[in-house]
């Protein structure tokens, strides 16, 4: 089996399949890293547009329908296995890991910051060489209001952390680009708050 090949599944057959938690391919797809991979891309690119909406971006204008066609497009992309990393072992064993896996991984890591979206992320070196220097390049959307180099530093860190713990490659660098800014969160109403 040829490990870059994708499992043939749609996005928008898992997207039914995150929306009514049933599917006739459910076996495939509970025990598939590619579907899982996809399925967290999903959550997080719902929980991004809950945020477009929160933000009323929606009402902005047509270069929205953009970023989320090209969000769209990246999953599809960051979702394939991509190149196999190579694991240390027993002797006679050969385990990997997928690309697309160790991404998803650092998209999780992404997910758990307070302000932070992941847009496009890279693995920029050779992955399949072990001990080869690899840089990890990450596209991020900033919500207004968070101070950018405390959070980058944080990001940084606790994906180089993630990494250290789930792969054996060997990192380089974890570099953040802030691409995008989105919208303050709208102030709370005081009777929400339990203000009186």
């Amino acid at each position: 089996m040829n490990p870059t090949r994708d499992c043939g599944r749609r996005i928008e057959d898992l997207s039914d399949y995150l929306d009514t938690g049933t599917s006739e391919d459910s076996e495939h797809i509970d025990h598939c890293p590619q579907c899982q991979a996809r399925l967290a891309g999903l959550r997080s690119l719902h929980a991004a547009a809950l945020d477009l909406m929160d933000d009323d971006v929606a009402a902005a204008g047509a270069d929205d329908s953009g970023w989320l066609d090209g969000m769209l497009a990246n999953l599809r992309l960051e979702t394939r296995a991509g190149r196999s990393i190579p694991l240390s072992g027993d002797p006679g064993d050969v385990l990997t890991e997928t690309e697309g896996a160790v991404i998803a991984l650092v998209r999780n890591v992404g997910d758990a910051l307070g302000g932070v979206l992941i847009g496009r992320c890279r693995l920029d070196g050779e992955v399949g060489v072990p001990g080869a220097p690899v840089d990890v390049n990450i596209n991020v959307s900033a919500r207004y209001g968070y101070p950018l180099p405390a959070m980058a530093g944080e990001l940084r860190e606790a994906v180089r952390a993630e990494l250290e713990v789930h792969t054996e490659l060997n990192i380089a660098a974890v570099n953040v680009a802030f691409t995008d800014m989105r919208a303050p969160l709208p102030a709370a109403d005081p009777v929400e708050r339990g203000d009186q």
